[in-house]
C-alpha cells in the first residue's frame, strides 16, 4: 500500500491523557515509531507539541469521544510549527480491522493516517468555534433566566391561590399579561 505521509502522528486523547506515537519511514520496507504519554494540561500539551516539532512532523490525527479533543486540538493549532490536524471519529476507528486496545490505539492511529485510511471531520476555524461557543453560552443563560422568571411568576400565583397548570406553559407571556389585567381590573372594581 502506497503511503501518504513519510512523517506522522497518531493521538489517542483521553480525559486525564494523550497516547501519542510517531510513525517514521525510514526507507522503503522499514519504520521507526517513537511513543509517549503526556498529560492532559496546557504545560503537557505544550510538551507534546516540542515533541512533535522535534520529530519534525507536521501530520497529526487524533481520536477522542466527548469534548477531550479540544484542548489538545486547540494547544496544537496555536503553535508556530502549523500542524495539519485531523480529528477522527472514534467509530471509525473501531470500524477498521486490527486488534483494538488503548496501549495500541494511537500507532494504529498513525498507521492509518499514515496509509490514508483516516477521514477528518469538519472542525471550523478558531474564530468560528468561539463564536458558536458564545451562541451555546448565551442560549444556555436565557434559559437559565426564562426558568427563574417563570419560577418567581409560578411562586407569585400559587401565593394569589391561582395555579400556574392552568395559564399554558406555551402561552405564558400571553396569559400572564391578560392575568394581570383582570388581576388589575378586579383590584379597581
Amino acid at each position: 500500500m502506497s503511503l501518504l505521509y513519510r512523517r506522522c502522528a497518531g493521538l489517542d486523547v483521553h480525559k486525564k491523557s494523550i497516547s501519542a506515537c510517531i510513525r517514521m519511514r525510514i526507507d522503503s520496507r522499514k519504520f521507526q515509531t517513537e511513543t509517549a504519554l503526556f498529560g492532559a494540561f496546557t504545560r503537557d500539551l505544550e510538551r507534546l507539541g516540542e515533541w512533535l516539532k522535534r520529530f519534525q512532523v507536521r501530520h497529526v490525527a487524533m481520536e477522542s469521544t466527548g469534548v477531550y479533543w479540544k484542548p489538545a486540538w486547540n494547544v496544537l493549532e496555536s503553535t508556530h510549527w502549523k500542524f495539519d490536524l485531523l480529528l477522527v471519529n472514534p467509530q471509525q476507528v473501531r470500524a477498521l480491522p486490527g486488534k483494538k486496545t488503548d496501549q495500541q490505539d494511537c500507532e494504529r492511529i498513525a498507521v492509518y493516517l499514515q496509509q490514508g485510511l483516516l477521514r477528518g471531520s469538519f472542525i471550523p476555524p478558531q474564530p468560528i468555534r468561539e463564536l458558536r461557543e458564545l451562541t451555546r453560552r448565551r442560549v444556555h443563560l436565557q434559559g437559565d433566566r426564562n426558568r427563574v422568571i417563570m419560577s418567581d411568576w409560578r411562586s407569585i400565583f400559587e401565593t394569589v391561590a391561582c395555579l400556574m397548570p392552568r395559564v399554558s406553559a406555551e402561552r405564558f407571556w400571553v396569559n400572564s399579561r391578560a392575568v394581570r389585567s383582570s388581576s388589575r381590573a378586579s383590584h379597581a372594581g
